[in-house]
């Protein structure tokens, strides 16, 4: 994937296809030393004989971070698949940086092989991710063996197109959920997944890139005005989760349903995954 420096605020280049989003000269200084250590906590627990490559990813690789509110995401290529061990060793890892630096608030590390990183399958959704939204930590870049990639419906349907199949297990979470954290920490996942998702039903209209979920909300709004209020409203469940269980009917019953119904009938259903 060869880098092109010129951007337009659309987050697309001159030819209209996808510049990489984060770098680390755009990591706030209050964060620096986070990313150091993450960096350096990554090669000690996975090691070169595992690890092929490691990314940033978020708010902090965008330059949006704010000190005590935000994530740390990483994500991880491992040269095989993850086994359990691998995954409690990431685990460990995150809950080390949380418990030290009071900069962030809770994260993940996310893990995966190479191969399926690389994989057809994943071409336009995890492929995309690393080569889009993804800042390289260590390692070489995947996103050298990666095509360009222009927002079109294709796009749309493989990242966000299985709506439809998320929305069932949220519901079955919801009516499970026995304490206010559940449903806070539940509403906000879906939230941020619903603005997400409606900002790529309108992508290919709009033809440009933002992560920023309350910009997504209102470009959505400008084709949907109709379910903008719904989506504004989601925007601000996704920032900090809201226990509310009206606010879970929002996003589960009402807006969530007519999303998955909608994104199907425009851009299809995410190809299945194994």
């Amino acid at each position: 994937m060869t880098k092109i420096t010129g951007m337009t605020p659309k987050g697309l280049d001159q030819d209209g296809l996808f510049v990489r989003e984060g770098a680390l000269s755009k990591v706030p200084v209050a964060f620096e030393p986070v990313v150091t250590a993450a960096r350096e906590g990554i090669a000690a627990a996975f090691g070169p004989e595992l690890l092929d490559s490691a990314y940033l990813y978020g708010s902090i690789p965008r330059g949006t971070a704010v000190p005590g509110h935000s994530d740390l995401d990483l994500l991880l290529a491992l040269r095989r698949q993850p086994t359990a061990a691998d995954r409690s060793a990431a685990d460990a890892l995150q809950a080390g940086l949380d418990a030290r630096f009071g900069q962030i608030n809770g994260g993940g590390i996310l893990l995966f092989s190479t191969e399926t990183l690389l994989s057809e399958l994943e071409r336009y959704d995890l492929g995309w991710f690393v080569a889009c939204l993804c800042t390289p930590l260590l390692g070489p870049d995947l996103a050298e063996q990666l095509p360009r990639y222009r927002p079109d419906t294709l796009l749309a349907r493989e990242t966000n197109g299985d709506l439809g199949r998320l929305l069932p297990r949220w519901q079955a979470r919801a009516t499970a959920a026995g304490t206010q954290a559940e449903r806070r920490t539940l509403s906000r996942g879906a939230a941020r997944t619903i603005v997400r998702a409606g900002f790529t039903l309108v992508m290919p209209r709009w033809q440009g890139w933002t992560s920023d979920l309350a910009e997504s909300a209102e470009i959505f709004a400008r084709y949907y005005p109709e379910h903008g209020d719904q989506m504004r409203a989601a925007a601000s469940i996704a920032r900090a989760g809201n226990p509310d269980p009206r606010a879970l009917a929002l996003l589960l019953m009402e807006l969530g349903p007519w999303l998955a119904e909608e994104y199907a009938a425009v851009h299809g259903v995410k190809t299945p995954r194994p």
